[in-house]
């Protein structure tokens, strides 16, 4: 009860002290009342004319804002994903440019290898022929010998002895030569 008093002798202080306040700079309440009926009408409508659109406005461009950050976030996040697939790519075609580089190499080898091969059996097969060809040679200049030193040995047994040799004797001579030569 005691603090109903107390405020009740704080609300009459007050009010007693505004009245004489009001008095000595001479306001009037019927006036005050009127004023602050006035001003109490001017910000009702400037709240529901002019503050209520103005944060009508300020809301859709927190709005916009909000839709340009996360359109922003998304761009951002396409943008990271369009590079990881360009850098995918790239090492997909890296990967496949050096895999045909590789079978490439591979394939260089194997024609090498082949084109060596083939060289080795021509080169065998014209020693082969130079060794024939040699060979036939060598025969057929052994044969020319034989006969040359058979022709030889007739005509210096001819000399030495001083007469004519009969066909036969000439042919028994250059057989007796050649068995010689074909002994050695």
């Amino acid at each position: 009860m005691n603090q109903f008093v107390l405020l009740a002798s704080i609300g009459s202080d007050l009010a007693e002290t505004a009245k004489a306040t009001g008095e000595r700079f001479g306001v009037e309440t019927s006036l005050f009342v009127a004023q602050v009926i006035s001003f109490l009408i001017v910000a009702a409508l400037l709240y529901k004319f002019a503050y209520q659109p103005i944060l009508k406005v300020l809301e859709e461009r927190r709005e916009k804002i909000a839709e340009g950050l996360a359109n922003a976030e998304k761009i951002k996040q396409e943008l990271a994903n369009a590079q990881a697939r360009t850098q995918e790519l790239l090492n997909q075609a890296n990967a496949q440019g050096n895999k045909l580089i590789e079978e490439a190499r591979t394939s260089a080898a194997k024609i090498l290898e082949l084109e060596t091969q083939k060289a080795i059996v021509t080169a065998n097969d014209i020693i082969s022929k130079a060794r024939q060809a040699s060979e036939a040679e060598l025969v057929r200049m052994k044969t020319e010998l034989r006969r040359e030193v058979g022709r030889l040995v007739v005509n210096t047994t001819a000399k030495v002895t001083g007469k004519i040799l009969t066909a036969d004797d000439q042919s028994r001579l250059a057989d007796e030569t050649n068995r010689q030569l074909a002994s050695n």
